[in-house]
């Protein structure tokens, strides 16, 4: 069987930055609905299209194509008072607390004494990366699937185009 509309493929995959250091490795096949509501970043996809079980491919992506350019603009600098006293690098926060209406996810990059850094780009934003992908199988897709959107592994994230 052969990846398609209504079919879901299990993927074994490492992600790369272009030098070869490896950013993100699956443990477990990571499973996904092709043409789903969930599904992977549409370039991926599109790769993914035909390829049948035991195929490997190594797909390279510009930042356009995965995460977006960095956008400086999505850099914020805001008073430490609005945050909570444990915030600490690395920390996600949906919005800045006390401003309504922004669904940005914002994560800490600095913490000074009266100051927080937040940056609101995805984590590979502005890098062009690799995939190396070995599709491990590959078969219909379940009713259930179809009507939700997505496969039955709802806590892949690995791919997912918001962070």
């Amino acid at each position: 069987m052969n990846i398609g509309p209504g079919t879901v493929a299990a993927l074994d995959i490492e992600l790369q930055d272009l030098w070869g250091n490896v950013l993100q490795k699956t443990e477990e096949p990571l499973l996904y609905l092709h043409g789903g509501a969930e599904g992977l970043l549409p370039a991926l996809e599109q790769a993914l299209a035909g390829r049948a079980e035991g195929d490997r491919l190594e797909v390279r992506l510009e930042p356009e194509d995965a995460f977006g350019d960095y956008d400086e603009t999505l850099l914020r600098v805001e008073p430490r008072g609005k945050f909570p006293e444990s915030v600490a690098v690395g920390m996600q926060f949906e919005g800045i607390p006390g401003e309504a209406g922004d669904e940005t996810i914002y994560t800490v990059t600095d913490v000074a004494d009266d100051a927080v850094v937040l940056d609101g780009n995805h984590p590979l934003a502005g890098m062009a990366l690799k995939f190396l992908i070995h599709v491990a199988s590959v078969r219909p897709a379940t009713a259930d699937e179809i009507e939700r959107g997505s496969a039955a592994d709802a806590g892949s994230l690995l791919l997912r185009i918001l962070p």
